[in-house]
């Protein structure tokens, strides 16, 4: 071959091969912008530092204590001052052990005795305002909080939401003072990381943190339930204190604990309290729509019943008479599948949708009636909780001293009951009564008397006529104990 030719030829050769390179190096480039990124890369699994958020957000938060006074010394009280061997011998002198425990035995009923609790709170305006759980403050005769900077001061209650466990509470308006910023708890994903801050077991500005666990928990707390649950450590004194976003803002406020379980806590949504803080700040209360059904979840038998393929809508299982829902025309056995075109898929739903509209609203509820879509116009009233327990109650019958009401999906969510339980609940036991002297507690279900079933408050008080208070014996079922036999004499 010529030299020439030669040149050419090892030319043609380097050219080809700088050619296969570059043509390889990209399909290699365009290989690795395909292939999937690894989630490690994806999501900051841990975050690098919680310090600087807990900088900013410590001084917003707050440590309260509070003083109660507990009358006659309370159950605990005389279970460990109360004489152990009684006040006197069969033969009526006074026991060997009187010295020691007689004084305490004799003045019992008339001592007092202040007890002592804590919580935490956080600031939301710079004139004051502090938000923490009903539970912290609950009865108090005294509030005092401290701020992050060691200041204390004394609180007065503003107003208080027991059914959401939500209070409202004021000091002195200060330049220093330190407001957390409200966030958006719809827009928090489970796995979120968040920050709990507070006093557990009155350890002052504490930090945990943690992930959100899960959305929407349902602990029976109260009807309106919603809980985030979360790992981020909640212990006593925590109550009360802010869950917190990766932003600093106020996502939850945190509220209750499993006892059996560690690391799981519940926050309320900030969501839920916005609205309840405004209205306790502007009015001192809290005001709920009522719409005066009882009501129950749809089971797929219910469903298969009624023909509804999907499933979704609440059954009314009563309506009461006077209130909004019976001038609208709403009747037991309608399924309610939407207000004012929300659809609506549990009781829960329904409930915490009523609540939320205004008093005196027009409100269109969407009805399943025999297969037949219709809607009917309610105008809400307010909803009274006492009013509500009322509705179906015993008045001291037999002067017993308890009150009693109607089984409802709500009240057994509420006091722990399964939903289809059958009995009436107690709501109320006056203190000193012969109710209280036996043993029976709010939240208790009475199931027999006499070991004749009752099913109906009506049953309750036919029963409680025929027996004489010598022989009347109840079989209650009480929430986390089982079946329990009270005996009134």
């Amino acid at each position: 071959m010529k030299a020439k030719n030669f040149k050419k030829f090892t030319l043609a050769i380097v050219v080809l091969v700088l050619a296969g390179f570059v043509l390889g190096f990209g399909l290699a480039k365009e290989t690795i912008a395909k292939a999937p990124t690894p989630v490690a890369s994806k999501v900051q699994m841990v975050p690098n530092n919680f310090a600087e958020l807990a900088k900013e957000a410590k001084p917003g938060v707050v440590n309260i204590r509070t003083v109660k006074t507990m009358k006659g010394g309370g159950p605990v009280f005389r279970h460990f001052f109360g004489n152990p061997f009684g006040p006197q011998n069969p033969g009526g002198e006074k026991g060997p052990f009187h010295e020691f425990f007689g004084p305490f035995s004799e003045r019992e009923p008339s001592r007092d005795f202040k007890q002592q609790s804590l919580g935490s709170g956080f600031i939301i305006t710079k004139d004051g305002y502090i938000v923490t759980n009903n539970h912290v403050i609950e009865n108090a005769d005294e509030i005092k909080v401290r701020l992050a900077n060691g200041k204390e001061d004394d609180a007065k209650l503003v107003g208080r939401d027991p059914n959401t466990d939500l209070a409202l509470i004021k000091i002195k308006g200060s330049t220093y003072l330190v407001p957390l910023e409200m966030g958006d708890s719809d827009k928090l994903d489970v796995g979120s990381w968040v920050v709990a801050i507070g006093s557990p077991f009155g350890l002052e500005q504490t930090v945990t943190a943690g992930i959100v666990s899960a959305k929407g928990r349902v602990i029976g707390a109260g009807p309106y339930d919603n809980f985030i649950q979360t790992d981020a450590s909640i212990n006593p004194g925590n109550s009360g204190g802010p869950l917190l976003n990766m932003n600093g803002e106020v996502v939850g406020i945190n509220t209750a604990i499993v006892a059996q379980g560690q690391g799981i806590g519940f926050a309320i949504p900030v969501n839920l309290a916005k609205d309840i803080v405004a209205q306790l700040k502007d009015h001192g209360s809290v005001t709920r729509g009522w719409l005066g059904v009882g009501i129950q979840d749809l089971t797929p038998e219910l469903a298969e019943y009624y023909g509804l393929k999907d499933k979704k809508g609440v059954l009314v299982s009563q309506v009461f008479e006077g209130d909004p829902a019976e001038k609208a025309g709403v009747k037991p056995n309608d399924i309610i599948v939407a207000v004012d075109g929300k659809p609506v898929n549990t009781s829960r739903e329904l409930s915490a949708t009523i609540a939320g509209l205004a008093v005196g609203k027009r409100a269109a509820i969407t009805v399943l009636r025999d297969g037949q879509e219709k809607t009917l116009y309610a105008e809400l009233a307010k909803r009274q909780d006492s009013e509500l327990v009322a509705k179906q109650e015993l008045e001291d019958n037999g002067d017993l001293g308890m009150q009693v009401t109607e089984l409802t999906p709500e009240s057994a969510r509420r006091f722990g009951h399964a939903e289809d339980e059958k009995g009436v609940l107690v709501v109320d036991v006056q203190p000193g009564s012969k109710a209280d002297a036996a043993g029976i507690q709010q939240g208790d279900l009475v199931k027999e008397v006499n070991r004749k079933p009752v099913d109906s408050v009506n049953a309750l008080k036919s029963e409680l006529k025929t027996k004489s208070s010598d022989s009347l014996q109840l079989l209650v079922k009480r929430p986390n104990a089982g079946f329990v036999v009270i005996k009134i004499s």
